[in-house]
């Protein structure tokens, strides 16, 4: 039976009080309640503080380059559809550089998870403001305060076609462990936005702001209803954050549309050319 254990690699460098280290328990966590184990899963890590656990949490993974964790992981997911794909990135990472990524991986409803740290600045070069940063935040890159409006993840995702659009807090573990274990079982484009304080830089957006402005979506809340999940994803413009799954729907992913998909087996098992020498050889 896994253990979290199994998933420990380095002990994290993170800042005291980060809001990483919850996240990476709770991802922990997540895989051994499912039943994974660090060869029976891909995860694709962003550049940033986040992308810092690809040293810290022990799988099959690669570290990307900025921006570009999605295009990886949906490669990923196209070769071997039977794995697993998680894709754990920064809010600046995703939403920043990568943010063309993110709308086509929405509107592919590509089979994988992202799960993003989402805390308002680039905390690995020192806290600058990132897409998710309020109007007016005050950084070293923006002494005066930043002049454009916000990104909002979740409205973002749904406009774009996400199938799965969820949003939790770093400071409740039990609530980021359900999350991500939905998220991860669902088939199709799983968002997971992690509200994450970072401590060092952002003396906003902190345990006690969201303590004070967020709140849990009721149980008898219908995560059917696309509008409903609009109406209550645009509530963040106004420093209102809930938590739990907005929206989910079964769509067919786009792995199983394209024209070579089989069931049983994936793309990287009927590979014309599993050995190297044969595809020199085929195209010089």
């Amino acid at each position: 039976m896994t253990k979290v254990e199994d998933f420990a690699a380095y002990t994290p460098t993170w800042c005291p009080g980060c809001g990483d280290w919850g996240i990476g328990a709770a991802i922990k966590a997540s895989f051994a309640q499912l039943g994974l184990d660090p060869s029976s899963l891909a995860i694709i890590f962003g550049i940033g503080c986040s992308g810092n656990m690809n040293d810290f949490l022990n799988a099959y993974a690669i570290h990307s380059l900025h921006g570009r964790a999605l295009p990886n992981a949906i490669g990923a997911k196209l070769a071997n559809h039977k794995m697993p794909v998680v894709a754990i990135v920064g809010d600046g990472d995703c939403y920043g550089e990568g943010g063309n990524h993110f709308l086509h991986a929405c509107r592919g409803n590509h089979d994988i998870t992202v799960i993003v740290h989402d805390n308002g600045v680039y905390g690995l070069t020192t806290g600058q403001v990132a897409p998710t940063a309020l109007k007016g935040a005050k950084s070293k890159s923006t002494p005066s305060g930043i002049i454009e409006t916000s990104v909002f993840p979740l409205t973002l995702a749904l406009t774009q076609g996400a199938t799965f659009v969820a949003q939790s807090f770093a400071g409740d573990m039990k609530h980021m462990v359900e999350m991500i274990k939905l998220g991860v079982s669902h088939k199709g484009f799983s968002l997971v936005n992690i509200l994450q304080p970072c401590v060092t830089f952002n003396k906003v957006n902190t345990y006690q702001y969201y303590l004070e402005r967020s709140y849990k979506l009721p149980e008898n809340y219908d995560k059917s209803d696309y509008k409903l999940a609009l109406s209550t994803a645009v509530e963040m413009n106004y420093e209102k954050y809930p938590l739990g799954i907005l929206f989910q729907e079964e769509k067919p992913p786009y792995h199983e549309q394209v024209i070579n998909y089989h069931k049983e087996s994936s793309l990287i098992e009927r590979a014309p050319f599993s050995n190297i020498d044969l595809l020199i050889k085929e195209f010089v």
